[in-house]
């Protein structure tokens, strides 16, 4: 929980990497959105089915809000739109080998468009340095990829707002404290490294 002080105040970790011409940066940008595509495909593979609901415990929420804590905002969005694009056109990497637009999940893809940017936006005034800050900056992108998902959920099944939350939200819950956790030690002890060298 330090508050050190770090030598460059607006960056995000993406930012340590190094790019010496603007050319060098045009390319280390594009394999870190093309690298946070693919991670975000990757994790979302990780599926559990939940019992009662069409929505499973993934983990490409993770990935989606690590991305954007990492990359930074408009990095973030970026990768998370070559995300949602390719599996809108058919690459089958969103939950659980899915692809395409318009299932009962789909929302949640979206919402993590919006938290990767915010999230981004967080980190680069140093929300993801201190374990404090990340919690509230990873609650912050999780309600985001909520507040779209649910209503989607709705929609697209019918079935009423509350039991869109009570499927789409509630079982969801402790997983999110527990993925809010791992960012926690994760980001933070990254800066510390970085700090150090």
């Amino acid at each position: 929980m330090s508050t050190a002080t770090f030598p460059r105040p607006g960056a995000v970790l993406a930012d340590l990497l190094p790019a010496t011409t603007a050319s060098r940066a045009r390319v280390r940008d594009a394999a870190l959105v093309i690298g946070g595509a693919a991670l975000t495909g990757i994790a979302a593979q990780i599926a559990v089915p939940v019992p009662g609901t069409p929505v499973p415990v993934t983990g490409q929420t993770f990935a989606a809000l690590l991305v954007g804590a990492s990359l930074g905002a408009r990095r973030g969005l970026l990768s998370l739109a070559l995300y949602a694009l390719a599996g809108m056109a058919g690459m089958p990497w969103f939950a659980g080998g899915a692809s395409g637009a318009g299932g009962a999940t789909f929302g949640y893809v979206l919402g993590m468009l919006l938290a990767a940017t915010a999230v981004g936006a967080l980190a680069r005034r140093g929300g993801d340095r201190g374990v404090l800050r990340t919690a509230g900056t990873m609650a912050a992108g999780t309600a985001l990829i909520y507040a779209v998902g649910v209503p989607y959920l709705a929609l697209s099944t019918g079935m009423g707002f509350g039991q869109a939350v009570a499927v789409g939200l509630v079982p969801f819950l402790i997983g999110d404290a527990l993925k809010a956790v791992l960012a926690m030690g994760a980001l933070p002890a990254a800066w510390k490294l970085a700090n150090r060298r």
